[in-house]
């Protein structure tokens, strides 16, 4: 993720409420489920850049609970369409790993259940498959 694009994302959700930076990285990491987690040593420093920008404030003792501002609010709008693309693309993620790991689930409890009848519907996939083609 770009950091123009994890900056806009930060902002969005300290805008639903104050949080502190573990909180940013561990909502990306939900709304995603679970794939992509930003690093601290990147999410630490941009919320500080943040805060010299006046587009955030911060308490004086750590952890640091940030919250916006005008500044940061004004920000945000002027670039909503960008920060709500960004958001669906990472929620969008989240459902497509979410799906894949259910799929992947289901197949190893077919193999589980019944080996004879997992093979079986390999076989059919892999014609399916080679009909395809």
């Amino acid at each position: 993720m770009a950091e123009d694009d994890l900056r806009l994302v930060a902002l969005s959700l300290i805008s639903e409420a104050p949080r502190h930076g573990y909180e940013v990285i561990q909502t990306i990491e939900k709304m995603t489920a679970d794939w992509f987690l930003p690093s601290p040593n990147v999410v630490h420093p941009m919320l500080a850049s943040l805060v010299e920008e006046h587009c955030l404030t911060a308490s004086a003792d750590p952890p640091r609970l940030f919250t916006i501002t005008d500044e940061g609010r004004a920000s945000l709008e002027q670039n909503r369409d960008r920060a709500d693309a960004v958001l669906g693309r990472l929620n969008a993620l989240g459902e497509r790993v979410t799906r894949w790991r259910n799929a992947l689930g289901m197949a190893e409890r077919l193999k589980d259940a019944d080996a004879d009848a997992t093979e079986g519907l390999l076989d059919v996939l892999a014609r399916a498959s080679m009909q395809r083609k």
